[in-house]
């Protein structure tokens, strides 16, 4: 479902920059949403909560940059859902100058989506998989397109479990979360090898960040209840977190993959990642995808 203001279709669209933000009625996504729109980008934000999508579109409309939002809900968990966003955005904009991937959401107990992945795999890393190859063709012909993925670089804890990337077998919070995160670094780096020199890649870690609802709506209202305790004294503001994201859309970076862990570089060279793994997962990633949707045919230039 597809929420416009007037101004947010495709003469509108023509007029100027462009970015699409995921998990953007809530947190960081939300405060990167109004940010654009006050900067007067045209941005598009997808959320999987209508309410939330609603009640975004108001702030916005209050601050008068309701002509330059449009919410669309979107499932990202699924295949079907990221399609349905790339099939959107390929009738609505001609172009996509910045694409900000920021959807995520914990889960207590291991979920299984209806294309048969973890749910935490599912939309923290796959859906960025998916919208960075779907969105490509709309990226590579803006003037300074960049896409930027808000994940966990700089941290070396976690790790991909090659041999349960679903985690059946042994499914923790925490260790979803730093698979997708690990698998997330991965994705940087072939991202950037392959797209890189016309779109740049950034993976930026914001740190602790009072930040929104939506990744703890599944957690234990005991733990969430610690953790916003924790958050009103040692967090950081979301527009704190989120200025450096501003930075990357405005002044995209010329490397074609650009690392930053709580505003410093992140090395290259760290283990985390590593070319080779980065394109093991790739090919793994395909192959899952294709057993998943046999109708799927990725071509060379990322486009389907």
């Amino acid at each position: 479902m597809a929420t416009h203001h007037d101004g947010a279709g495709p003469d509108a669209a023509a007029r100027g920059r462009t970015v699409v933000v995921t998990g953007g009625s809530d947190g960081m996504g939300r405060g990167i949403v109004l940010g654009r729109a006050a900067r007067g980008d045209r941005v598009l934000a997808i959320g999987s909560n209508p309410a939330k999508g609603e009640s975004l579109l108001a702030e916005a409309t209050a601050s008068e940059a309701g002509d330059r939002v449009e919410f669309l809900a979107a499932d990202l968990s699924t295949i079907a859902g990221n399609q349905a966003v790339i099939d959107h955005v390929a009738a609505t904009y001609r172009t996509v100058d910045g694409l900000v991937l920021a959807a995520n959401r914990q889960s207590p107990q291991r979920v299984e989506t209806s294309d048969g992945f973890e749910s935490t795999f599912a939309l923290y890393y796959l859906s960025r998989y998916l919208l960075g190859h779907g969105l490509m063709p709309a990226l590579s012909i803006a003037s300074q397109p960049v896409i930027v993925n808000i994940a966990g670089v700089g941290l070396t804890s976690g790790k991909i479990n090659w041999d349960d990337l679903q985690l059946r077998t042994r499914y923790r919070t925490i260790a979803a979360q730093l698979q997708a995160a690990r698998a997330n670094d991965l994705l940087g780096v072939a991202m950037a090898g392959r797209f890189g020199e016309r779109v740049p890649y950034v993976l930026y870690h914001p740190g602790f960040t009072r930040s929104g609802d939506s990744v703890m709506e599944q957690v234990n209202p005991l733990v969430r209840t610690v953790i916003k305790t924790l958050a009103s004294v040692a967090a950081r503001p979301v527009a704190r977190a989120v200025a450096p994201v501003h930075e990357f859309l405005d002044s995209p970076p010329t490397a074609p993959l650009t690392a930053v862990d709580r505003g410093r570089p992140v090395p290259l060279d760290l283990k985390t990642l590593d070319p080779v793994a980065a394109r093991r997962l790739a090919d793994v990633t395909e192959q899952i995808l294709a057993a998943a949707d046999p109708t799927r045919v990725t071509r060379r230039d990322g486009t389907r």
